[in-house]
């Protein structure tokens, strides 16, 4: 079982920058569509932007523009630039393989922590 640990969010003033890593413990590249979700406190976990094995992206209209989805050169790695920050952006971010609109591959990682303030 792929293990992930997602890394980089912190407090950031809205405008601002962050970019979140996501390392598997194994490779992910053969894995058709890798996401970014998040969960802000009291909602459900949404999913922000994904990727396809073939560098096909998608967004949440949310984050559109502002966010970027990338894969990085190692075969275990997942990134997402986040730009322009809003404080409704405040939530926990997680990764995961995409296995339908409602399931995921993985067991869930232990996220990383975004705060944005106004």
């Amino acid at each position: 079982q792929v293990q992930l640990v997602e890394s980089g969010g912190g407090l950031v003033q809205a405008g601002g920058s962050l970019r979140l890593s996501c390392a598997a413990s194994g490779s992910i590249a053969s894995i058709n569509n890798m996401g970014w979700y998040r969960q802000a406190p009291g909602k459900q976990r949404e999913l922000v932007a994904s990727i396809t094995s073939g560098g096909i992206t998608n967004y949440a209209d949310s984050v559109k523009g502002r966010f970027t989805i990338s894969r990085g050169n190692a075969a275990n790695t997942l990134y997402l630039q986040m730009s322009s920050l809003k404080p409704t952006d405040t939530a926990v971010y997680y990764c995961n393989a995409i296995l339908s609109r409602t399931l995921v591959i993985f067991s869930w990682g232990q996220g990383t922590q975004v705060t944005v303030s106004s």
